[in-house]
């Protein structure tokens, strides 16, 4: 450095020392070596299990964080030049431009002009505020020093362009390439980058978008006055040719689509992932952390659910059924995986997602619970007669005396017969056959942790559970046995490719294999010919409905061997519907609607005789995806970093 450049940098701490006591001391600056493992706030994906993106989750900055390698050295040379041209040659400080902004800012009587390399930029950016002070300036300057020593150019240069911002919410050279021009930062042209260049100084101002994101031609001209002057700049530098700043000048700019305030594809999902993940992390370090989060949600078949619910509200809201609300879920009883999930009619007049967080009477929908505990004990098969006829339970100093839905009384039947027709007394007789407190047991077993009180009427719904508790209590019957916790997140990794969280299945047997069967046989018997008939598919279907009293809750749970779903329809007021309303002839219209979309391209099951007599063998448990054949892991796998690929669908879990 030449003697009048230190002393021109000497003249500016002269000027400045009327402003010392307002600075901060050497001792009082930060510790800018953290900025060695320094990772700044980053946009968070949201995928489906086929690597789809579903959201995409940032607090105020829009970031995505990539090497200096990843950025193209068309953008690297573009910013130096009108920046900072001399940032390779100096010690942080560039005191010729400091001098003049001193003599402009000591005529002016405060400051005008920055005189900022891009090191110094920096340093205001991550450590300091906005203001414009004497002091402020000498504290950037001295941090400025301090980078240069602990960092190097090649880092201070990578946190700078993942550091800037670049207007419409949008930080760093990644997330502003694949915005403004659809492509990740390491192919931008020279004529896009002088164009990315020319922003730095007024993002707002010269950004081709208006307010509403879309391009206008009168912000594109300012934004190509702006490039050539970059340009201008590169050429007077030597850095490029008159011929290439001439051929970047007139490169037609093919324009993206600004998404920092895209929404969800799917609300109710990337809610319900936020809140689980937050707990675990925190909500800063999962909104603001890079995190890419795949969940085990089909995103073609969360549209497909989404479709049908809304058109399924417009029926039952023509038909005066007087339901409010609508929710569905549907879980892959192999793997316990949640694959669609409507938490409500709308999400933009109601975030309260009923399937998680909604505690409903289930009715008739919990009789499976005791049957399959009257088959377990041994004491009753699917063909064993019991007496539907007038009953009472004494409970205490009180008199329970359950009824049928229509009054009337059938005699002696089957368990089949009485689980197809959902007669409640012989229900209620079947629960205190086998103890309450033994049903209780086996909900509890089945994952369902909503309080459940040891009464009479338990067996007929009168406890409250989650829609998701109770899917996934059928699931363990739909997979012969095997239990998992439901699960809406498959992997969690952070944005440098650790895994966070695996969520991959690993069940366990919790039902007799044996019994298991017998129920879902009876549960066929119910959609064959009983109060599930409007549920009928090519192919067999166990389920059951659900009707509490006064009709304020409707529901349909049923179940393939490939995907469980469940349907609920009511008010959030616990207002009852129409005395017209039943599972049987509204959630399971609805239920059937969206298994034909969800069973399309599963083949029919093999005929009836072959799988009866496959459903008594013993039923092996659900494995996470295997290795496939051709070398290729079918194993989801999570974007480890913006460079690596996006999640890949896990080929054994297609619906």
């Amino acid at each position: 450095m030449s003697w009048q450049a230190w002393v021109g940098f000497g003249g500016l701490a002269l000027g400045a020392g009327s402003s010392l006591g307002l600075a901060l001391t050497m001792t009082q600056l930060p510790d800018v070596r953290l900025l060695r493992r320094y990772v700044p706030t980053q946009t968070t994906y949201i995928y489906d299990i086929r690597g789809r993106q579903i959201a995409s989750l940032h607090d105020e900055a829009n970031r995505e964080s990539v090497s200096l390698q990843e950025i193209s050295p068309n953008l690297q040379k573009a910013v130096m030049a009108i920046e900072d041209s001399s940032f390779y040659s100096h010690p942080g400080l560039n005191p010729i431009g400091l001098a003049r902004a001193l003599i402009t800012n000591l005529s002016s009587g405060a400051v005008q002009e920055g005189g900022s390399t891009l090191t110094m930029q920096l340093a205001k950016n991550l450590f300091l505020g906005p203001q414009r002070t004497f002091g402020r300036k000498l504290s950037e300057a001295l941090l400025a020093l301090r980078l240069e020593q602990a960092l190097g150019k090649q880092r201070i240069l990578e946190l700078y362009l993942n550091q800037i911002y670049w207007g419409n919410n949008l930080y760093g050279a990644e997330m502003a390439a694949r915005s403004y021009f659809n492509k990740p930062a390491a192919q931008l042209t020279l004529g896009e980058s002088a164009l990315l260049a020319g922003m730095i100084q007024a993002p707002e101002y010269y950004s081709p978008f208006d307010e509403n994101n879309r391009i206008s031609p009168a912000r594109v001209a300012r934004a190509q006055t702006r490039q050539r002057q970059v340009l201008t700049r590169m050429q007077e530098l030597g850095w490029i040719s008159a011929d290439e700043a001439a051929a970047a000048a007139a490169q037609p700019l093919a324009w993206g689509k600004v998404t920092s305030y895209g929404r969800s594809l799917a609300p109710y999902v990337s809610d319900a992932v936020v809140e689980e993940l937050a707990q675990q992390f925190g909500r800063n370090t999962v909104v603001s952390g890079g995190l890419r989060i795949q969940t085990t949600i089909d995103l073609a078949l969360q549209q497909q659910a989404e479709a049908i619910a809304r058109q399924a509200q417009k029926d039952v809201e023509q038909a005066g059924l007087g339901a409010d609300q609508i929710a569905l879920v549907a879980i892959d009883p192999r793997t316990h995986f949640i694959k669609a999930m409507v938490g409500g009619k709308d999400y933009a007049q109601s975030q309260f997602n009923r399937v998680f967080q909604a505690r409903r009477q289930p009715g008739s929908a919990f009789k499976p619970l005791v049957y399959y505990q009257a088959l377990a004990s041994g004491r009753f098969k699917p063909t064993s007669i019991i007496q539907d006829s007038p009953y009472q339970v004494r409970l205490g100093g009180e008199i329970y005396q359950p009824r049928n839905a229509d009054g009337s009384y059938y005699g002696s039947i089957s368990l089949t017969q009485a689980l197809a027709a959902s007669r409640n007394i012989p229900a209620v007789k079947l629960g205190q056959e086998v103890g309450i407190e033994r049903v209780i047991g086996l909900a509890r077993e089945l994952g369902i942790r909503s309080p459940l009180k040891p009464v009479a009427s338990l067996p007929l719904g009168a406890g409250e559970v989650t829609p998701l508790e109770l899917t996934n209590a059928y699931a363990t019957f739909a997979s012969g046995g095997w239990y998992a916790p439901a699960q809406l997140i498959l992997q969690v990794r952070d944005s440098q490719g650790r895994l966070l969280v695996d969520n991959r299945p690993n069940p366990r047997r919790v039902l007799d294999p044996k019994a298991t069967a017998d129920l879902t046989k009876m549960l066929q018997a119910v959609v064959n010919g009983g109060t599930g008939a409007a549920a009928k598919l090519d192919r067999p279907v166990a389920g059951k409905t659900g009707t509490t009293s006064d009709a304020r809750d409707i529901w349909f749970i049923g179940y393939v061997p490939e995907l469980v779903t469940a349907v609920w329809l009511g008010n959030d007021n616990y207002r009852p519907m129409s005395t017209a309303a039943s599972g049987g002839g509204f959630a399971a219209p609805i239920w059937r609607q969206f298994m034909l979309k969800a069973l399309k391209p599963i083949p029919k099951p093999e005929p009836k005789a072959t799988a009866d007599r496959k459903l008594q063998d013993e039923p092996t448990p659900p494995t996470a995806p295997a290795e496939s054949t051709n070398g290729q892991s079918d194993r989801p796998t999570t974007a480890a970093s913006p460079a690596a690929p996006k999640p890949t669908e896990a080929a054994g879990d297609r619906l």
